[in-house]
């Protein structure tokens, strides 16, 4: 009996020898064959090779970048040949758009019974915000009571900032290098200031003279 117990006993280890290590070659099979515990799930395995692989996702900023910009007709507006059939305004719009780099000017404020220092500086921060809804670069600063200055960052933004100070009603006349412009119609601000002041002492003599008649009553 006892040597019958030790020979199932050496049978049953010999078999549990053989098992395990088949047991798990078959794990090892099953796993690289895609088949999990369940048998029916699959592991999605993606090659390192992508050589043959297309990518048409790419957009059109990412298949331009690095590339040289090409120069499109509308973009490319050379300076005419001839000025002779143009008038004075023409020419400086031509000037004005094809400057470069920053532009530094003045603007006359419309004159005004009585401007605070105050109302002047609150012109400028107006104007200032109003042409960055615009999209148009550019800081105004007070002067003096009758003349805001400014700075515009793109010069070549000049003809669309003329039309722009040209709009607001504080403004007369704006100076931009050696350039001078205003609203058609409208007199040189020298002349419109040499007008008022003759008004101003036409008002005096006036004055001046009804207090005579009336001390002479």
């Amino acid at each position: 009996m006892v040597f019958q117990s030790r020979s199932a006993t050496t049978v049953l280890f010999s078999m549990t020898n053989f098992c395990l290590p088949f047991f798990l070659v078959l794990l090892i099979v099953l796993g690289n064959s895609g088949v999990g515990v369940s048998g029916t799930e699959k592991r999605v395995h993606i090659s390192d090779d992508l050589d043959d692989v297309e990518e048409n996702e790419e957009d059109e900023a990412w298949i331009e970048w690095g590339q040289k910009k090409k120069m499109t007709v509308e973009e490319f507006d050379p300076p005419p040949e001839n000025f002779s059939d143009m008038d004075f305004s023409q020419m400086q719009n031509e000037v004005l758009k094809r400057q470069v780099g920053q532009a530094y000017g003045f603007v006359k404020l419309r004159l005004a019974d009585h401007r605070t220092p105050d109302m002047v500086s609150d012109i400028a921060v107006k104007w200032t915000q109003l042409a960055r809804t615009g999209a148009i670069g550019v800081i105004f600063m007070e002067f003096d009571l009758s003349t805001v200055m400014f700075t515009l960052q793109n010069a070549q933004n000049s003809l669309e900032f003329k039309d722009f100070l040209l709009d607001q009603p504080e403004a007369y006349k704006i100076k931009m290098g050696d350039q001078f412009f205003r609203r058609p119609g409208d007199p040189p601000f020298d002349n419109l200031l040499k007008k008022i002041y003759e008004e101003d002492n036409k008002m005096v003599a006036t004055s001046s003279n009804d207090t005579i008649t009336k001390d002479e009553l």
